[in-house]
């Protein structure tokens, strides 16, 4: 089956079934307090991060290095408030992860490169040595 396909139908069976067991222990009234209470806080937060990588960035743009874990962060961080605006538990949780800035790190450690000891990004290619030969060379060979 298509991966987007089991996500359109697996999020909201996730959320209704979040709905219903953190409802019937809390009550209707305080669920719907809490869905939006964590997305006006999770906004206001989103934004004070967004600002705190934007200041970042700038940081290592006055640096001349290309900002690179800055735009990813502001991108992640971007998703992490859409998902926070979206009613639910399951995309609040996921979000909550996204927007703290020790868990962004640890989820986009898989997807930046990272400088190793000598300011250098990490290499993805083997580095050699070529000889052109021309036809001359080949006829004495």
């Amino acid at each position: 089956m298509n991966t987007v396909l089991i996500l359109i139908i697996g999020i909201p069976l996730v959320e209704i079934y979040l709905f219903i067991k953190i409802g019937s222990q809390i009550g209707a009234f305080n669920t719907v307090l809490l869905i939006l209470t964590t997305a006006v806080i999770g906004v206001a937060y989103a934004r004070y991060e967004g600002f705190n990588t934007l200041k970042s960035g700038i940081g290592q743009i006055v640096k001349n290095e290309l900002p690179i874990y800055e735009i990813i962060s502001g991108a992640t961080l971007a998703f992490a408030a859409f998902l926070l605006i979206l009613p639910g538990f399951a995309t609040d949780f996921i979000g909550i992860l996204l927007i703290v800035p020790f868990t962004r790190k640890l989820i986009l450690s898989k997807f930046v490169t990272k400088k190793n000891k000598n300011n250098e990004f990490k290499k993805n290619y083997i580095e050699g040595d070529y000889e052109d030969i021309s036809e001359d060379d080949d006829k004495k060979i």
